[in-house]
């Protein structure tokens, strides 16, 4: 038994690489593929022909040839006849042959008609003359060809794809212009290197206008290995504001892209585009228009963004594994595969050249007999007339062999007027010509090749066209966070006590004015624009952050922050700050410590946030404060029983988190008996003046009342007049 499984297996195995998933090197067909090009030029359905029903080509295919399922072979046939799969496409069908949205969406057999192109005829163009050998098809009663005669080397041109038992294939299209100058060059120089080569091909050449993005190198060492990954980027452009895709990478589809895009929009991870069209049609296939919010948001860095998170830029494998002449599967470099290639040309080429120079001789051999009749046509008349056996009498009599005989004996009496023997004479003296020519080709590897190469220029000339995938050299697209692609729009961020976060337009809203919860009074407000960090202080000292231009509008009560972020179960939130990731921060406690943060430290991307300040056991973190200017500003600092001190930001270290140091000097013990803590900071710079709250009554502090109250930081500060000895708040005016 596992003698059996074993051999079985590697029959099967041996099947699917050879004969079933692999192209050849000669034609760049897999079997299915060449009976059907072969079963279609045998209906006579060529370029010229008028179309036939698609069923009557897969049915001769299945009945003579392969004899497998319908639906796998009319497929195949199906891919051979979509201009967007192949690069030269095979077929040309009518009706519905399916879409780059939709490959799939081809209409039954029964429906779509279907002829070959003029392409499809190099494959076929020399089948007739001895240039392929031949094989029994599947139950011995007619014969197919083992390869087809291919003038150009398709297996490059129109490439493959294909999955067999441990291997696969994945060969991308190119161009025919640039192979069949490669091609020239080494046939005028079989040393030319594999750089040179690469001069002539710059690449792969993709049915659709989207850009090859890899760079130079990359695609040479693809060619020099046989393996690879290609980049492909989407071609796009810009109608005033709008955005518009006019290409799409090799077998993405539009509908594809729109969910991709689509789904970004719903999770509000493209909140700077508004719309999406497919404008697709017949005279533009691919028309995909992104609508940005405002024309303020940067085209190029939104692209970038799509191109890393969808499949705007794409990676396709390469794999040159194929089947060689010698019918074994390997892995060519791009060298040697055009090699193998121009081997097997120039050997089609001979077999041609060599079936015509036969044909010429027997020609010339029967024109022999025939003119010998037409000198002696009075005695072949009367030998034919008198003599039972007039072949064997005509083949004594004037030295013929059976078949010139024949010929003679197969003459009709029209043909032997005198004019006949004109005709015989031009004949025999044109093939003459003709012969020595022939003689010359075969004899002559030089002259063989000059023939081939120019056969190739000449069927490049007819067939070729411009490239379609430019090669740009682009750097790889990183998806951006979505703040940098929102447009910069003034907003004003308000927080109430109990945590409901909502955002106005513009800098001219006053947060205590909005209109509030009962129960859930105004806490902060900061100003900034919607594309800055936004972050938010709980309690615990920890810190989240929050998309500023995903926030509710300042006309409703707002949503609850914890819808954003998950603090600790009893955490309340303390403050907010806004800005770029340069923009610093006070952060501090009641029990006096505090520091200067970066918010870009503080910038998260998970709901738990991070553990920023570490905050003493009984003590409350303050509302954080903007610095404007490390070296310019001023802090005031103020405790619950009238203690002021002021002194300079630039006194305090920068980190990005920890307990922070000592901002004024509160006793720990009072500190601990609640009777002394840290009421409230504030910055101000040169010219600002200083006011402090004691219930309705507050004291406005000039800046020569500040001379009084100026130190070091971690000093004790000195008291405010009599009369303000229990401070609520201190704010700059």
């Amino acid at each position: 038994m596992a003698e059996f499984t074993e051999s079985a297996y590697l029959h099967y195995s041996m099947y699917v690489i050879l004969d079933r998933a692999l192209p050849s090197v000669a034609d760049g067909l897999k079997p299915v593929q060449r009976r059907i090009i072969y079963a279609m030029s045998d209906l006579g359905l060529h370029a010229a022909a008028k179309h036939k029903k698609s069923a009557r080509t897969v049915g001769d295919v299945l009945g003579k040839f392969h004899p497998h399922g319908d639906s796998a072979c009319y497929e195949a046939m199906v891919l051979m006849a979509q201009s967007f799969s192949y690069r030269y496409p095979l077929i040309d069908g009518q009706g519905n042959w399916g879409s780059q949205d939709d490959p799939k969406s081809f209409a039954a057999m029964r429906y779509t008609e279907s002829r070959l192109t003029r392409y499809a005829q190099l494959l076929l163009e020399e089948l007739g003359q001895g240039t392929t050998n031949w094989a029994p098809n599947f139950d011995g009663t007619l014969e197919e060809p083992k390869l087809l005669p291919a003038r150009l080397p398709n297996v490059l041109l129109n490439g493959a794809s294909g999955i067999a038992v441990g291997m696969s294939t994945d060969i991308p299209p190119h161009n025919i212009r640039e192979v069949v100058t490669a091609c020239v060059r080494l046939l005028d120089d079989p040393k030319t290197t594999l750089e040179q080569i690469c001069s002539h091909i710059k690449g792969p050449d993709f049915p659709t206008e989207a850009e090859i993005i890899s760079t130079p190198e990359e695609i040479f060492e693809i060619y020099k290995t046989g393996n690879g990954t290609l980049r492909q980027r989407a071609a796009w452009q810009t109608e005033g504001s709008d955005i518009v895709i006019t290409a799409l990478p090799h077998q993405v589809s539009g509908s594809r892209i729109q969910e991709q895009i689509a789904a970004q929009m719903l999770t509000k991870k493209l909140p700077m585009v508004t719309d999406l069209r497919d404008e697709s049609d017949h005279e533009s296939p691919t028309r995909l228009v992104i609508e940005p919010r405002s024309n303020r948001v940067d085209s190029d860095a939104l692209m970038r963004h799509l191109f890393a998170t969808t499949d705007l830029e794409k990676s396709c494998r390469v794999n040159l594994n194929m089947i060689g002449i010698d019918r074994r599967p390997k892995v060519y470099d791009l060298r040697s595969l055009l090699i193998q290639w121009l081997d097997y040309r120039i050997g089609t080429v001979k077999r041609r050249l060599q079936f015509r120079h036969d044909k010429v001789v027997n020609r010339l051999h029967i024109l022999d007999g025939l003119l010998i009749a037409f000198l002696n046509i009075d005695a072949v008349i009367r030998i034919i007339r008198n003599q039972d056996h007039p072949r064997q009498a005509l083949m004594t009599q004037f030295m013929l062999d059976e078949v010139q005989a024949d010929a003679i004996l197969d003459l009709r009496l029209r043909h032997l007027a005198k004019l006949e023997e004109i005709k015989i004479q031009t004949e025999q003296n044109e093939l003459e010509k003709e012969r020595k020519g022939l003689d010359s080709l075969l004899k002559s590897r030089a002259k063989l090749k000059r023939l081939v190469r120019d056969e190739l220029l000449a069927d490049a000339e007819e067939y070729g066209d411009n490239r379609r995938s430019p090669i740009i050299e682009r750097t790889a697209a990183k998806a951006l966070d979505p703040h940098a692609l929102v447009a910069a729009e003034p907003i004003t961020v308000v927080l109430s006590t109990k945590g409901w976060i909502r955002a106005a337009k513009g800098h001219e809203v006053e947060g205590p004015s909005l209109n509030f919860k009962s129960g859930d009074p105004f806490l902060c407000s900061v100003q900034g624009k919607t594309n800055d960090i936004l972050a938010c202080m709980d309690s615990n000292g920890r810190t989240y952050s929050i998309a500023a231009h995903s926030l509710p509008s300042a006309r409703s009560f707002g949503e609850p922050l914890s819808s954003s972020c998950s603090p600790k179960p009893g955490a309340t939130f303390r403050g907010l700050m806004i800005g770029n990731a340069e923009t610093e921060y006070l952060l501090a406690t009641n029990a006096g410590y505090g520091f200067i943060a970066p918010l870009g430290e503080l910038n998260t991307r998970n709901k738990a946030g991070k553990a920023t300040l570490r905050v003493a056991d009984g003590a409350k973190v303050l509302i954080p404060q903007s610095v404007k200017d490390f070296d310019d500003d001023w802090i005031a600092v103020i405790t619950n029983v009238g203690r002021l001190l002021i002194f300079t930001v630039g006194e305090l270290p920068q980190l990005s988190k920890g307990k922070g140091v000592k901002l004024i000097n509160v006793p720990t013990a009072k500190f601990k008996a609640g009777e002394e803590f840290v009421v409230d900071i504030t910055l101000f710079q040169e010219g600002n003046s200083l006011r402090v709250y004691s219930g309705k009554r507050y004291l406005n502090l000039k800046s020569a009342d500040f001379d009084n109250y100026v130190g070091g930081r971690a000093q004790r500060g000195k008291f405010l007049p009599r009369g303000f000895r229990q401070v609520q708040s201190i704010i700059t005016v």
